[in-house]
C-alpha cells in the first residue's frame, strides 16, 4: 500500500540578497491535514521562506514539491491554481467596496456577482466566519475584516494554507473562533502553514513546528510536548529573560491626566472619543487594551498633540498642556513612541544620527544657539545604540537597514534618554520577536520603577497582563475605568474589547 505523500516539500530553499542570507538550504515538509508552526526571530527568514511558497518571491536555490510532484511556482496566480492560499498580516482591503466586491478583485475567473454574493455567505456560515457579503468593509470589524481574507482564500478551496500573525489584531474570543475554523478545515485535510511570535498558540494549535535561526533551520518540534521556555530557547538560542517588576517605592502622585476628553475625529472611517479620563501616576505602567479602529489614533494624536484637545483636557505634572503643539508637550517631558516605526517613529533614508535630532535636539549639546552639532548627535546615537543593544552598522546606519526590533529599541531608547516625566507607548513589541519584546517589555518596567508615568496602548493582551500595574479598555471611543492587574483576567478583557462594558465608571478610573 503507497503511503500518501507530503502535500509540500521543499527541500534546499536558498535566497540570497546583496546584504543578506534570508534562506540558507532550508527544508521541510507539510502532510495533509497538518498545522505546521513556523519559528523564528525577525529576520530569521520566516517571510521569504513564505513568499517563495505563494510565488511572490524566487528562490536561487532547492526543490518545492506539490504532492510528491515537483513544481515551480513563477507568480502567486500560479500558487493559487495549486492551491496554495495566504493570509497576510497586514490586510489588503478597499474599505469603501463591500465584501463581495473585495472577494471577487481577487478572483482569477469570470464570475455572477449575485452567485458570488450567495457563496461567500454559505462559505462564511460553514466554517463559522459569517459574513454579511454587501457590507462595506470600512462598518466591519477588525477581526470581521480578518475573515473577509480567510473566506477569499477558502473560496479558492486552497490545499494548503499560509497565516501569518492572524491573531495579533484578535480579541481572545476571535482567537478561540480562529482556531475552531482551522482545526476544521485541517480535518477536512487542508494543510495549514502558521507564523506566530505567540508561543502558547502554537502550543495549544500546532501540529509540528520548524524552527529557523539565521536563514537556517536549527529544530524541529512537537509543541504540545514543549514549553513556551523551551520554544523560545530553540528560536533565539538562549534563554528567554523573565520579566522582573519590584513594587515601586517613590512618592505616588499624579503625572499624566487625561480628563473628560472628548473629540470628533478627523477621519472619516475613524473613531471619536466620549468622555475619556485617566489618570497615569509616577511609578505604575497603565494599559491600554482595545482591537484597533476603537479610537487608539485619536487618543495618541490628542495625547501627543498632533490633535490638540483644548487646554483643561490634558495635564502634565499639574500644568494644562491640552492646547499645546507636540514640541511645547516634549520640552514639558512628554515622551512618545508612536505605533508605526517607518515613517513616524523614525525617517527610513536618514541615519540614526539624524533620527536622533528628531526629538532630542533639545537635549545633550545637540542644538545650540540654533545650530546643530552633528557630532553630539552622533554621540548620542551611540550611547544609545550601545545602552539598548541596539544591532546596527553604528550611528550612521540608515534606519530601514535594522530589523523591526532593533529599530524599536532605538526609538524607545531615545525616548528614555531624553529624561520624561511620562512616556506614551504605542504598541510596544508590534511585530517584534520574543528576544527583543522581553527586552523592551524589562526596559518599560524599569523606567517606571524610576518613577516616570507609562501609559502603554496594546493590542497584545499577554503584553499588557505582563507589564501594566492597571488596565483600562478602549472600544467604540470610550474607556473602561482602570483596574488593578491583580482584579483582571483575559476572559473579561476580551469581553471589554468587544465593547461589552458599562463607561459610566470611565471618570474613576483615576
Amino acid at each position: 500500500m503507497s503511503q500518501t505523500p507530503p502535500r509540500l516539500t521543499l527541500t534546499g530553499i536558498s535566497k540570497r540578497y546583496p546584504s543578506v542570507v534570508a534562506n540558507d538550504g532550508v527544508s521541510l515538509s507539510v502532510a495533509p491535514g497538518e498545522i505546521h508552526a513556523i519559528l523564528g526571530e525577525n529576520g530569521a527568514g520566516k517571510s521569504t521562506l513564505m513568499k517563495i511558497i505563494y510565488g511572490a518571491v524566487k528562490a536561487d536555490a532547492g526543490e518545492i514539491r506539490w504532492n510528491g510532484q515537483p513544481v515551480t511556482i513563477a507568480n502567486p496566480a500560479q500558487a493559487r491554481k495549486l492551491g496554495i492560499g495566504m493570509v497576510f498580516q497586514h490586510f489588503s482591503l478597499f474599505e469603501t467596496l463591500t465584501v463581495v466586491e473585495n472577494i471577487a478583485l481577487a478572483l482569477d475567473a469570470p464570475f455572477d456577482p449575485a452567485a458570488l454574493a450567495l457563496r461567500v455567505r454559505e462559505v462564511s456560515e460553514r466554517y463559522g466566519l459569517p459574513l454579511d457579503p454587501h457590507r462595506l468593509v470600512h462598518s466591519l470589524s477588525v477581526g470581521e475584516r480578518q475573515r473577509v481574507e480567510i473566506v477569499r482564500c477558502l473560496l479558492q478551496d486552497p490545499k494548503l494554507l499560509i497565516l501569518d500573525e492572524p491573531t495579533s489584531v484578535l480579541t481572545p474570543q476571535a482567537v478561540q473562533k480562529l482556531f475552531d475554523t482551522l482545526r476544521r478545515l485541517a480535518s477536512e485535510g487542508v494543510s495549514i502553514v502558521y507564523i506566530s511570535h505567540k508561543l502558547h498558540e502554537i502550543q495549544t494549535l500546532c501540529d509540528s513546528a520548524t524552527i529557523l535561526r539565521g536563514g537556517k533551520v536549527t529544530g524541529e518540534a512537537i509543541p504540545r510536548d514543549e514549553t513556551p521556555a523551551s520554544l523560545a530557547r530553540m528560536m533565539i538560542g538562549r534563554e528567554l529573560p523573565v520579566c522582573e517588576a519590584p513594587p515601586y517605592s517613590g512618592p505616588s502622585r499624579p503625572v499624566l491626566e487625561i480628563r473628560q476628553l472628548s473629540q470628533r475625529s478627523d477621519d472619516p472611517f475613524g473613531t471619536s472619543l466620549t468622555d475619556v479620563s485617566l489618570t497615569v501616576n509616577a511609578g505604575e505602567i497603565v494599559g491600554i487594551a482595545g482591537i484597533s479602529g476603537n479610537g487608539q489614533a485619536e487618543l495618541l494624536a490628542a495625547l501627543s498633540g498632533e490633535a490638540p484637545s483644548g487646554k483643561t483636557t490634558v495635564w502634565l505634572d499639574g500644568e494644562a498642556i491640552g492646547h499645546l503643539h507636540p514640541g511645547r508637550r516634549r520640552a514639558r517631558g512628554l515622551a512618545f513612541v508612536p505605533e508605526e516605526r517607518l515613517g513616524r517613529g523614525a525617517v527610513p533614508s536618514q541615519s540614526l544620527a539624524h533620527n536622533a535630532l528628531l526629538t532630542g535636539h533639545r537635549h545633550g549639546g545637540m542644538r545650540r544657539f540654533g545650530l546643530v552639532s552633528y557630532a553630539r548627535a552622533r554621540q548620542f546615537a551611540q550611547d544609545c545604540i550601545a545602552r539598548f543593544d541596539v544591532r546596527c552598522g553604528g550611528p550612521l546606519a540608515a534606519a530601514r537597514s535594522l530589523s523591526g526590533g532593533n529599530l524599536q529599541k532605538f526609538i524607545v531608547g531615545r525616548e528614555i534618554m531624553l529624561s520624561p516625566k511620562a512616556m506614551i507607548v504605542a504598541q510596544p513589541t508590534w511585530g517584534v520577536d520574543v528576544g527583543a519584546a522581553a527586552f523592551l517589555r524589562q526596559t518599560l518596567l524599569d523606567l517606571s520603577r524610576s518613577g516616570v508615568a507609562i501609559l502603554v496602548i496594546s493590542e497584545e493582551l499577554e503584553e499588557l497582563f505582563e507589564i501594566s500595574d492597571r488596565i483600562a479598555v478602549l472600544a467604540q471611543g470610550r474607556l473602561s475605568a482602570a483596574v488593578p492587574k491583580a482584579e483582571a483576567d483575559a476572559e473579561s478583557v476580551g469581553l471589554q474589547m468587544a465593547g461589552l462594558f458599562n463607561a459610566e465608571a470611565s471618570h474613576a478610573s483615576a
